[in-house]
């Protein structure tokens, strides 16, 4: 094809494209790379389907799909004028389309139109712009799918059928020349519709009823219902042509007409530029920072109580996968947040790989090693751990509570739950946040907006949850992002910016600073309690979880000491002397004899009486105490039985007894088959290791240079092979093939001419059957024969191979123009 002439079909566009520009459709559209196509027309074939041009058009800007849906009613090829026009007027309209509008559009479509063409939507030259076939079905008008535009069929295509006496009939009260020809009058009544200056004397001809009627139809959707005996400006509007019948009950403005009422535009309103994200509050950078700071160490906080509360053994599994509402709402009320927040920081857990399944055969949900690990970490790299997790995570929590598409609830860690879209969303929300100046808050709305200006398709279909799925997830990143310390003040900080353009270790020394410092003390008071004015050091705060019960958290957490909290630390193995030792070692004041008498009095109790295995049984050295026992009420549903004077039988297990005689106001002790106190330390039950749940992806991934440089080298190779010129076999020679065959030659035929092309450096086309047996046409230029090989560089697969003689099946030399 010759540098001047116009392409015929989209493959040769693409073959005239440099690689750099078939690199770029490739890495716009990577699902024309699964497989790699084998030349450039099975590429152009691919992006003609349906499937791939659907996930392109899902992909365009708004400005950009409504340029495609112009060309989709202008004629086929349409010029560039001609575009313009649809998307700017003819400007001979009563100035409702602003002359600043207007130049905006001339300024944009260039760029619009370079996008669609890039991505192989549009091809042709300026003066011959044409929509790819399935893109133009996609968009054009038709009964069953009304155009976005809200266009309807041109006069050719509603009157498609139509007798020529009624096209007559048309023309004569349209007040133009009979003819008996259909396809003149079709013409003739298009041009009446499309001159201004006749179709305006129609319109004031018209009833200001039939003018009504026209502007109920003319932005969309232009069909509409009439009865067996209209009403008489429906009727004059059908006589002249204006309302078109398309079956017995239904009528058509047809586009010419409704162009003429639009003044020449094919959409309403153009939306040129993207809108603008405007600033809700301005607030200072580092006020913003402290505040997302304050809201990460909240989230460290949260993330670690959850996972303290599954220690020994979260809770089972449902049958169809998930956690119960029941458990979420206990998950909610120990967090005390509300159970959508609670379901946020189950699954953000679960996608960090802190949390999973156990896979006993009673599953339950449990931490998993990766948790220690965790804990392990410095707190701003817990947080990046958290923050990146979150980042590409296709589960949204948010839809939590709701029902899937046939109509069975859906539940926190449940099987439902991925979106493939939420990662580019969240992506790009965080974006246009970043694009907003340091500790600038953005307005939700406007950003909404924004979004669905950048993906008008996917931003307007309703999803099997309600309202648009790209919007409820836009605004579900906005409280997740504050939740976790992205934002903070709803502005982007620091440190979060820093994630997302330079990597976690920028954002960790960013965090590092300001975040509060463990404390390694606390303050005892004399009403059992003690205040911790911070976050403690992970020992002590360990040690003080199991020794006093969280009695309110904040600024400052208040720990309460009783006598079931100092039974558990006894019960882990801590003796009373060491109990003090260590409140001496970290409080600030003075150990309140209070507490020291509450320890004592537990301690010196504790594992007076011994529970074992029988079913189980109670020990005590003081008989007495056993007698009380005996005759306490409460003891009735345990069922003892005195074995000896030291000794009680239960047929109830020992936990239950255990928990019984605790509930009584004993302090009881477990006990092993030697005699043995058993220590119950806290738990630290754990999954086998797990790896996090792996983001389900929207489309095939955008492949890397290496790939679409390596894949552009195979089409342009494989196009070479399959449009070189072959020579034409001499008559009466035995080699033959068909268009489109393999070539087919003797074996001496085929040994002769591969000597002579690797003797004359020239290529030959060969067909060739690999050892699976699949057949290919090649060409090569063969190098060195011998052993009854060839060794040839591969035009088609860009390579040097090696072929095996006796698998081609025959040879045929290039004509000398296709070399």
């Amino acid at each position: 094809m010759g540098t001047t002439t116009p392409p015929r079909t989209l493959a040769e566009a693409l073959r005239a494209r440099g690689d750099e520009s078939l690199a770029g459709l490739l890495r716009a559209r990577p699902d024309l790379l699964n497989p790699v196509p084998n030349d450039i027309t099975q590429l152009a074939t691919r992006a003609g389907t349906r499937a791939s041009v659907v996930r392109a058009l899902e992909h365009l800007d708004k400005f950009a799909l409504q340029t495609a849906e112009a060309l989709a009613v202008a004629p086929d090829p349409a010029p560039y004028a001609t575009l313009l026009s649809l998307l700017t007027g003819d400007g001979l309209d009563d100035g409702e389309q602003r002359d600043d509008v207007g130049a905006a559009v001339t300024a944009a479509l260039p760029g619009a139109l370079a996008t669609l063409r890039e991505q192989a939507l549009v091809w042709g030259e300026d003066e011959r712009l044409r929509l790819v076939r399935t893109a133009r079905e996609l968009l054009a008008p038709s009964p069953q799918h009304p155009s976005p535009t809200g266009l309807g069929p041109t006069v050719a295509e509603a009157t498609a059928g139509m007798s020529p006496g009624r096209l007559q009939e048309i023309l004569v009260a349209s007040g133009l020349p009979a003819t008996h020809d259909p396809v003149s009058a079709v013409a003739a009544l298009s041009a009446l519709f499309t001159d201004r200056t006749r179709m305006a004397e129609l319109l004031d001809t018209a009833p200001v009823e039939a003018l009504s009627v026209l502007d109920r139809l003319v932005w969309g959707p232009p069909y509409g219902e009439v009865t067996p005996n209209p009403t008489p400006p429906v009727k004059w509007l059908r006589d002249r042509g204006l309302l078109l019948p398309v079956s017995t009950r239904t009528v058509v403005l047809p586009r010419e007409a409704a162009l003429h009422l639009r003044a020449g535009r094919a959409h309403r309103v153009p939306e040129p530029v993207p809108p603008v994200v405007a600033a809700a509050a301005g607030r200072d950078p580092q006020a913003v920072d402290r505040a997302a700071a304050g809201q990460a160490f909240t989230a460290l906080s949260t993330v670690e109580e959850l996972l303290k509360l599954w220690n020994g053994g979260g809770p089972a599994i449902l049958r169809a996968g998930g956690l119960s509402v029941r458990e979420l709402k206990r998950v909610a009320a120990a967090l005390e947040v509300t159970e959508p927040i609670a379901a946020f920081w189950v699954e953000l857990a679960y996608a960090a790989g802190l949390l999973a399944s156990d896979g006993e055969s009673d599953e339950r949900y449990a931490p998993t090693p990766a948790y220690d690990e965790w804990l392990d970490l410095p707190a701003q790299d817990r947080w990046t751990h958290l923050a990146t997790a979150w980042l590409p995570a296709t589960r949204v929590p948010g839809l939590v509570g709701g029902q899937d598409a046939k109509g069975r609830a859906l539940s926190a860690l449940g099987p439902e739950l991925d979106r493939s879209a939420s990662p580019d969303v969240r992506r790009r929300v965080l974006s246009l946040f970043a694009e907003l100046p340091p500790g600038t808050a953005p307005d939700p709305e406007t950003l909404l907006r924004r979004l669905r200006w950048e993906r008008p398709l996917r931003g307007s279909a309703p999803s099997a949850e309600g309202t648009d799925l790209r919007s409820r997830l836009a605004l579900w990143t906005l409280n997740e992002a504050e939740l976790l310390g992205i934002t903070g003040r709803g502005a982007l900080s620091s440190q979060a910016r820093a994630l997302l353009e330079e990597g976690e270790e920028a954002a960790g020394s960013l965090l590092a600073p300001l975040l509060p410092e463990p404390l390694d003390h606390v303050l005892l008071q004399a009403d059992l309690t003690a205040v911790a004015p911070g976050p403690l050091e992970r020992p002590l705060a360990e040690t003080l979880s199991v020794l006093a019960d969280v009695e309110s958290k904040g600024g400052a957490t208040v720990y309460r000491f009783t006598p079931g909290s100092v039974r558990r630390a006894l019960d882990a193995g801590q003796a009373a002397a060491d109990l003090h030792a260590f409140l001496a070692a970290h409080s600030r004041t003075p150990v309140p004899q209070p507490l020291s008498y509450l320890i004592d009095d537990v301690a010196r109790r504790h594992g007076h009486l011994r529970i074992g295995a029988a079913s189980a049984y109670v020990r005590c050295d003081d008989e007495a105490v056993l007698n009380e026992i005996l005759a306490d009420r409460r003891s009735t549903g345990l069922r003892l039985r005195r074995l000896a004077p030291t000794v009680l039988a239960s047929q109830t297990d020992p936990g239950s007894l255990l928990e019984a005689l605790r509930e009584m106001g004993y302090a009881p002790a477990a006990e092993s088959a030697e005699g043995d106190v058993l220590i119950t330390r806290a738990g630290a039950r754990r999954t086998p290791p797990r790896t996090p749940p792996t983001p389900v992806p929207e489309g095939p991934p955008t492949p890397d240079e290496t790939l679409l440089g390596a894949a552009v080298r195979a089409i342009r190779a494989g196009d070479t092979a399959a449009t070189v010129v072959r020579k034409e076999q001499p008559e009466g020679a035995t080699g033959t093939h068909a268009s489109g065959s393999l070539p087919r030659t003797t074996s001496a035929e085929t040994l002769a001419t591969v000597q002579a092309a690797a003797m004359t450096g020239t290529a030959v086309w060969i067909g060739y059957v690999n050892a699976e047996g699949a057949a290919s046409q090649r060409v090569i230029a063969p190098v060195r024969v011998e052993g009854g090989f060839v060794t040839a560089y591969d035009h088609t697969a860009d390579e040097v191979r090696t072929f095996a003689l006796h698998r081609i099946t025959g040879v045929a030399e290039l004509a000398e123009d296709g070399t």
